[in-house]
């Protein structure tokens, strides 16, 4: 499997050899340019040219315009600016307007889809999260990215977006590796809800829902979760979350998540593992209570 983003980097890299050669064009050094943006770091201008990293809007009108750029040509170069921000949406910006914004948007978008695939390694997906847990994830995103505190309406929006789960003519099935329980981001008693739900979740209709069992063999080694909604899969980074649409990178995903499937289990063997850790997490608290 390719790295994340990779397809994502390379076009960054193409914008910005193409920027380096309507600076040479223009007879600039990299230093000469810099002053003409207007920038301090003369190192902006190699990152850009390298595709170590984006350049914003007003970096590219900068840049167009200190390379005397025609205004025919320059529409080309916005253009191909626009679609690399649209498929790579920093945390930074999306947040900056709070969280509940970034919660509302998948309610759409998963109205509309046929299809709702989720492969996740650390924590429990979205569509299956206790309001309790949902408030401790969001929470930490908070902590991490900043942005407006408005967890409480984000929580409330991320629980309607669960409606779809009981929307007929919808392919929703939900893959969770069981290290999401073993190392949970939420406090004790909201994992022991969390964990309730997802014993429910097992019966929901037209909801598939597996576990990956710890210390099974995987069939490849996946280096993180991702969301696959019709024809867009998507995956979150640290820093922020990529939209994938070409076709050969989707089918990369899609024979992904059909081989971890392969090692999967649901049903009521899901739910055994499910319940063994509701009984992990009572019989700590009986051993803490006990030598208090």
């Amino acid at each position: 499997m390719r790295s994340v983003g990779s397809s994502f980097e390379e076009r960054r890299e193409e914008l910005g050899e193409r920027l380096r050669l309507l600076r040479e064009q223009a007879g600039l050094t990299g230093k000469e340019l810099a002053m003409a943006c207007g920038w301090s770091a003369v190192s902006k201008v190699s990152k850009i040219e390298r595709g170590r990293q984006t350049a914003t809007q007003e970096d590219l009108a900068a840049w167009l315009e200190a390379v005397s750029l025609d205004e025919a040509s320059r529409a080309g170069f916005v253009e191909d600016l626009a679609a690399l921000q649209e498929e790579y949406l920093s945390w930074r910006n999306q947040v900056r307007s709070g969280h509940l914004v970034r919660q509302e948007e998948p309610i759409e978008r998963d109205r509309r889809a046929h299809r709702i695939l989720a492969m996740e390694l650390n924590v429990i997906p979205g569509l299956v999260q206790t309001a309790d847990y949902a408030r401790q994830v969001l929470q930490t995103s908070l902590e991490l990215h900043g942005g407006p505190d408005d967890i409480e309406a984000a929580v409330r929006a991320r629980m309607r977006r669960q409606q779809v789960l009981y929307e007929p003519g919808k392919r929703i099935e939900i893959l969770i590796a069981e290290s999401a329980l073993v190392h949970p981001v939420a406090s004790r008693d909201v994992m022991a809800g969390q964990l309730h739900r997802l014993v429910a979740a097992i019966g929901t209709p037209d909801l598939r829902l597996g576990l990956i069992p710890l210390n099974r063999r995987l069939p490849l080694v996946p280096l993180h979760g991702f969301w696959i909604v019709d024809e867009t899969a998507m995956v979150e980074t640290v820093t922020g979350e990529l939209k994938i649409t070409d076709p050969d990178e989707l089918a990369l995903y899609v024979r992904v998540w059909e081989r971890l499937w392969l090692v999967a289990v649901e049903g009521e063997a899901a739910r055994q593992i499910l319940n063994r850790h509701v009984e992990d997490l009572f019989a700590m608290a009986g051993a803490e209570d006990g030598q208090t």
